[in-house]
């Protein structure tokens, strides 16, 4: 457990379970330095409430009535709602996931910047995925997370995968965040990615109804960042072939192949969830004219 030389950090904590009780113990001792330690949890079956009590956690369930899906559907209003409703003892918190666990380097390096933030509102940090045992360290979009924030400055968008929106300037600190997507084994890597996939879908359904129409020009020209990053997304998404496109991507671009097997087993199981996004997307996109012609007629 990191030491420090005179006074606990003032830096709040915030871990999102559901089901976490394999990995919730490791990740609860990564953060144990902090005085003020919160699991929001979503409606787990297991022993994470218990193990979170357990360990002296001030824990918030959130539950969504008949809903058995992840964050009730809603991954944004998931997270939006705890950094509205949470009591944080602190101003500064950390966000962390039940799977991933702080190295000491990384606490030293938070504790420093919140003692002397200037007037940024949040810090990215970077984010270390292993797989296989080996570190992910080219096969990845990219490895900076928005994790250190001022709760009334951030908010949530999107379905699933959230994108964190900072009200004023965001910083970088040293240190790594360590991952381990793959700790409940590979079946559970792919139930979980093909549930995504299916938000992922109504995710990009739901930006063609209500956002404006795609530019090819606005997706690499336009000045406001999100209508910008709207474009580029789209443009992705509009590509031809694109699970080939993305494998191509990790592997090829990012230098994924200098991850070893690691690295390339990973690159193919990102290309068969983006797969599973494109054939959902398909699917939706059928049934929508079915749905029309229904209420049409008058059918429920």
């Amino acid at each position: 457990m990191p030491t420090f030389n005179d006074k606990q950090p003032m830096i709040s904590i915030l871990i999102l379970t559901k089901n976490e009780q394999q990995d919730l113990p490791g990740c609860l001792q990564s953060v144990a330095w902090s005085d003020d330690v919160h699991v929001f949890d979503s409606g787990s079956t297991d022993d994470t409430v218990a193990i979170a009590k357990k360990f002296g956690a001030t824990v918030t369930e959130r539950t969504y009535g008949e809903s058995k899906l992840a964050f009730g559907g809603d991954e944004a209003a998931h997270r939006n709602w705890g950094l509205q409703h949470i009591p944080f003892k602190h101003a500064w918190v950390f966000v962390i996931d039940a799977d991933e666990r702080m190295t000491p380097g990384l606490v030293r390096a938070v504790e420093a910047a919140i003692a002397s933030p200037g007037d940024q509102v949040a810090f990215r940090v970077q984010r270390r995925d292993f797989f296989l045992g080996t570190w992910l360290k080219h096969v990845q979009t990219s490895p900076f997370y928005m994790r250190l924030i001022r709760p009334e400055k951030i908010r949530h968008e999107r379905l699933i995968n959230t994108a964190s929106i900072a009200d004023g300037p965001v910083g970088q600190v040293a240190g790594y965040l360590d991952h381990f997507p793959f700790s409940k084994g590979m079946g559970h890597w792919i139930d979980r990615h093909n549930g995504y996939s299916r938000f992922e879908a109504q995710q990009i359904i739901s930006n063609r109804q209500a956002g404006e129409r795609f530019s090819w020009v606005k997706a690499f020209t336009a000045k406001d960042f999100h209508q910008r990053r709207y474009h580029q997304k789209e443009l992705f998404y509009r590509l031809p072939f694109r699970p080939l496109v993305k494998f191509l991507l990790l592997y090829v671009a990012k230098r994924g192949f200098l991850d070893g097997r690691a690295g390339f087993t990973y690159a193919m199981l990102q290309s068969i969830y983006e797969y599973f996004i494109v054939l959902k997307v398909r699917e939706l996109e059928a049934a929508a004219p079915m749905s029309s012609v229904a209420a049409q007629r008058g059918n429920p």
